[in-house]
């Protein structure tokens, strides 16, 4: 009877673990909607608290079970908060290495090259995973490009990441900056380049801006650039119309119509290419462009070939508003 009751308890035993196996590595609960389960893990929880919130998400069938396997695997330590999606019917052991490994979900911040940091701002602010508020910082401190985020994080600390990355590209690219150019510090390049970056929209074209305004710098030309009016106006935000007369004749710090030399800061955050392309301009001997009517420039050297261009252009904008009164 002794031997029988050991046999019972044995097979008991097997019976339990076996079970317990099958919910560690089998399927495991199916997802609400879709494809997948999300749930949200808060920075600062304990691993009950972890077990718990996956338990009422869906993702897991018991928080005791997950406790246990986290403790026995050491994974208790070394769990991740954040926003997880866990595929369907994911076993607690899926579940489990997720976690741990930290393989939240990704969403993305993107920044376009050319805009002010008041934008920045804003863009940070509109993002609905992100948390906290955020200082505005100095025109051309962030480097334009597209960001991975979590759900969660500061905005604060994604404004730093940017920052970061902008000194990381700004001083490789100092380093290997070309000699002789016309101004002398990392803050200069990077005023230049906002200007560079506003005035093309055509990264083929960069190079040959940033070498136009370099010639005109190093002749003590003024600039004469269109951007640092509007700059100096609404800080960069757009217009809405063309410059007036007026405005051109206006005195601001930022005028280059009015100022020799460059202006007292950026007037946008200037992307990677536009910072490279101040760094080594090509050589040229152009001094003057205009808009080519196709989204474009066309280069002079000399004022006269400049004004035959210009004439062009004209007739380029008369025939476009002829054209467009016909059609209404």
């Amino acid at each position: 009877m002794a031997g029988g009751g050991l046999v019972v308890a044995a097979v008991a035993a097997l019976a339990v673990g076996g079970g317990a196996v099958w919910l560690y590595s089998g399927p495991g609960p199916k997802a609400k909607n879709g494809e997948y389960t999300s749930v949200v893990l808060r920075r600062g929880a304990s691993v009950s608290e972890i077990a718990g919130a996956l338990e009422a998400g869906g993702a897991i069938r018991s928080s005791s079970l997950f406790l246990t396997a986290a403790q026995v695997t050491g994974a208790a330590r070394r769990l991740k908060a954040g926003e997880y999606e866990f595929p369907n019917r994911a076993s607690l052991a899926n579940v489990l290495a997720m976690v741990r490994d930290g393989k939240v979900v990704r969403h993305q911040v993107t920044v376009p090259e050319g805009v002010t940091s008041e934008m920045v701002v804003e863009i940070l602010q509109r993002s609905p995973v992100l948390v906290g508020d955020v200082p505005t910082p100095p025109e051309g401190a962030v480097l334009p490009e597209t960001y991975q985020v979590e759900r969660g994080e500061e905005r604060a600390a994604v404004l730093q990441r940017m920052m970061d990355d902008r000194d990381k590209v700004l001083n490789a690219l100092w380093e290997q900056r070309q000699a002789g150019l016309p101004f002398q510090t990392k803050d200069e390049a990077v005023t230049l380049a906002s200007i560079v970056e506003k005035e093309t929209a055509l990264a083929s074209e960069r190079p040959r801006v940033a070498a136009l305004f370099t010639n005109r710098l190093r002749l003590g030309m003024r600039l004469d650039t269109d951007p640092t009016v509007i700059y100096g106006i609404t800080r960069g935000r757009p217009l809405g119309r063309g410059l007036r007369r007026s405005e051109l004749d206006t005195f601001t710090p930022y005028n280059t119509y009015k100022i020799t030399g460059l202006p007292p800061t950026p007037i946008a955050n200037p992307g990677r290419e536009a910072l490279a392309a101040v760094m080594n301009p090509p050589k040229t001997d152009e001094l003057y462009f205009v808009a080519d009517g196709t989204g474009g420039h066309v280069f002079a050297k000399t004022y006269e070939e400049h004004e035959r261009n210009v004439a062009q252009w004209r007739r380029i904008e008369r025939e476009a508003k002829a054209s467009e009164a016909a059609g209404n």
